[in-house]
């Protein structure tokens, strides 16, 4: 069990700089969008 708790462990550190760099992206465009639409709307 401890075998199979240790891959775990080792698969999820392998996938943490992959997740933490889509969060950035989606954080990224969720802020171009929101500024996006400011811009927008201030025009009128």
């Amino acid at each position: 069990m401890a075998r199979n708790d240790d891959e775990i462990a080792k698969y999820r550190r392998s996938r943490r700089p992959r997740n933490l760099a889509i969060l950035a992206i989606l954080v990224a465009l969720v802020a171009l969008f929101y500024v996006l639409t400011l811009v927008r709307m201030g025009g009128n």
